[in-house]
């Protein structure tokens, strides 16, 4: 009797469907503080079953070939997106700003570093050419019986090759190719959805529209380009010469954006876009043990955090040493993590540290103040922890994700030309630390961060399995990404519509002219 209870049991537990079936994940992830936000994706993918493979170049920076929760395929190749690539151009921007005038860092940045960009985008290029040439890797992933291919769209590497291997696409983004990811899928008005790189709110003047409008141009200008020149050349050799390389990134299944509406103005969004900012963030841990004396040292003044994040190691000299001696001024203790020579100005309230466990720092009761440079990594753990900023942008988006939080209170930005300047420093953290307004902000913005019904890392790894459940995600895709632009504005409808109002007036207007006409005869007959 025993015994056939316990194979009754046995038998049921095989006929019952699993709840959850690992899928088969097939990645290829960008590199820097992009790779920081996705292995935290990752990780969590992995610990709920999944099987996670990358796809990562030889000479990768950031991406590990051997890992305990990824399996990895590596293309060989001859040059990348490395670190000694960034170092050189974040150095030789942040000389060139600190000397530049407004007109000349806005053309420096917009034609000037071009170049830049279809460089690091051809070296991308190469990297996806050497793994489609490859055959005996294609086979192998096209064998894997991968669900889907999850990547950052920032490079076009992994919109190719899930076309190539005919997957659902799920995107881990912000950014697509030179610019921002809900300009591209949803409707954005410029009257009130600031460009990258303007500088504005979504509250615009008329002229602040000109320029946002002009902005707009330039940047869809220099994406056309960058496809032209690069993606679309691989998809010609590789995918087949009907196949439109704007059109394949604009069709991902799901799109998990890294913002969400405490962070980002309000504007129009799309039913395929799932909003996960701040889904890298999470509660801290206690800190290292000499970190926690270090802290515990600094009594009721507290501690100020400074990190510029991953692609700058070290600032110009006579700036460091600027921000060692303001440092060296205020009660508060610091943690300053930088990697350059020892500033002769440091102070023994500061300590330098080559690596900060930032997150667990800022969720420290003891924390007042993080010196950022603005990246959406930092500013999110910022927000998720109530801590006010003094932003130091640098380039790309981090003067606008600075801007966010200054208006909204929580921040106060400071340009890399006027650190130096009249102790504007050491003005700035002061007015931050001792304004209570900019804590009361932060601390708003954390609550309402943090009241949501799902939390932002579940919802994404919700959608992932969906995708992967359902084979895709097509029901969410609207029809406006395969409309021609003259299509989607409806100019041929308005066009249409007068050419039929003219007809209207010019059939009327000759319908007068012979209504007039035969009048007249029939008044000259009777006369």
């Amino acid at each position: 009797m025993k015994l056939i209870f316990c194979c009754s049991a046995l038998l049921l537990l095989l006929l019952i469907p699993r709840a959850c079936e690992g899928g088969n994940i097939l990645v290829f992830p960008m590199e820097g503080s992009h790779w920081v936000n996705m292995d935290i994706l990752l990780q969590a993918l992995h610990s709920r079953g999944h099987n996670i493979t990358i796809v990562r170049s030889s000479k990768s920076w950031y991406i590990k070939e051997k890992s305990s929760y990824y399996n990895a395929y590596t293309v060989q190749v001859e040059r990348s997106f490395d670190q000694k690539f960034i170092t050189e151009i974040v150095s030789s921007y942040i000389e060139f700003e600190r000397g530049a005038l407004p007109l000349e860092s806005f053309l420096h940045m917009t034609v000037g570093m071009f170049s830049t960009f279809v460089d690091a985008h051809q070296a991308v290029g190469g990297f996806v050419t050497a793994m489609l040439d490859d055959q005996e890797l294609m086979r192998n992933m096209k064998d894997s019986k991968f669900d889907l291919v999850l990547t950052d769209p920032s490079w076009g590497g992994g919109i190719i090759l899930a076309k190539y291997l005919n997957l659902p696409l799920v995107y881990n983004v912000r950014w697509l190719i030179l610019g921002e990811g809900h300009l591209a899928i949803a409707p954005s008005p410029l009257s009130y959805i600031p460009i990258t790189g303007s500088g504005y709110t979504d509250k615009m003047t008329f002229f602040h529209k000109v320029k946002n409008i002009i902005l707009h141009l330039l940047s869809q200008i220099q994406s056309e380009l960058v496809i032209k020149l690069v993606y679309q050349e691989i998809c010609d050799k590789y995918l087949g010469r009907d196949n439109d390389f704007k059109m394949l990134m604009l069709d991902a299944d799901i799109w998990l954006m890294r913002v969400d509406f405490v962070f980002e103005f309000p504007r129009p969004t799309m039913p395929n876009v799932v909003y996960m900012g701040g889904f890298h963030c999470k509660p801290a841990k206690p800190l290292p043990e000499h970190l926690e004396e270090f802290v515990q040292s600094s009594g009721e003044h507290g501690v100020i955090i400074m990190s510029l994040g991953t692609f700058v190691s070290e600032l110009p000299a006579d700036l460091t040493e600027e921000i060692a001696a303001a440092f060296a001024k205020l009660p508060q203790k610091v943690i300053w993590r930088h990697k350059g020579d020892r500033p002769a100005s440091l102070g023994n309230n500061t300590l330098i540290v080559d690596w900060m466990p930032q997150n667990d720092l800022l969720g420290h009761p003891k924390i007042k103040l993080f010196v950022a440079h603005g990246g959406t990594n930092g500013v999110q753990e910022a927000i998720y922890h109530g801590v006010p900023v003094v932003g130091l942008p640098l380039f790309f988006d981090q003067y606008d994700n600075l801007l966010r939080l200054q208006e909204r209170g929580g921040a106060k930005i400071l340009a890399i030309q006027t650190v130096d300047q009249d102790d504007n420093f050491l003005k700035a953290i002061q007015e931050v630390l001792n304004e209570p307004s900019y804590m009361m902000n932060m601390q708003r913005l954390s609550r309402l961060h943090r009241d949501q019904p799902i939390k932002p890392l579940d919802n994404a790894l919700f959608w992932i399995e969906f995708v992967m459940r359902h084979k895709g995600a097509a029901h969410l895709k609207a029809e406006s990404y395969r409309m021609p632009w003259y299509s989607y504005h409806s100019v041929d409808v308005f066009l249409f519509l007068a050419g039929v109002f003219i007809l209207m007036l010019f059939t009327t207007f000759i319908f007068m002219r012979c209504l007039y006409t035969a009048v007249c005869k029939h008044k000259v007959k009777r006369d």
